[in-house]
């Protein structure tokens, strides 16, 4: 009777992980990053080069403030940022990626060298922001164009 019961108790552990990880899996942020470089102006006689994902980690912190961070002159390159790490997730060869986050208002950043970048702001100075709604995936593009002309 105990193997039985302790058998029981295994798999109902197992379906009920099972279903926590796919409830998990369906809130938080998905998309791809993409790279983009080389000169972007356009021109009839140049085609446009099509952009594509890349492998790299995106860092995740609570939503930040362009007062939060110590910028590099003016460009979209920051040394420090001073708003909570959330986590990090490192994207498929493709530039795919997708992490289970609780709701709330969050920055995205890449990392060139030892300089973190995100180069889109919202009208509150906030640094790339992406919100994540209960029970919802916010699906993403990020475009990291540091090498890019225009």
């Amino acid at each position: 009777m105990g193997s039985k019961f302790g058998c029981l108790i295994i798999c109902l552990l197992s379906i009920s992980c099972k279903c926590a990880s796919k409830l998990q899996a369906q809130q938080g942020i998905e998309g791809m990053v993409i790279k983009v470089s080389g000169n972007q102006m356009p021109s009839p006689d140049i085609p446009k080069t099509p952009q594509k994902g890349f492998k790299t980690t995106l860092y995740i912190y609570e939503l930040t403030n362009l007062s939060q961070v110590v910028k590099q002159n003016e460009s979209a390159f920051y040394s420090a940022i001073n708003s909570k790490f959330v986590t990090k997730v490192e994207t498929k060869e493709d530039g795919t990626f997708k992490v289970s986050l609780p709701e709330g208002k969050y920055s995205l950043f890449v990392k060139k060298e030892e300089f973190f970048y995100a180069n889109l702001y919202d009208g509150d100075g906030n640094i790339a922001p992406v919100e994540v709604a209960k029970g919802k995936l916010t699906r993403i593009v990020t475009k990291v164009d540091y090498d890019a002309v225009y």
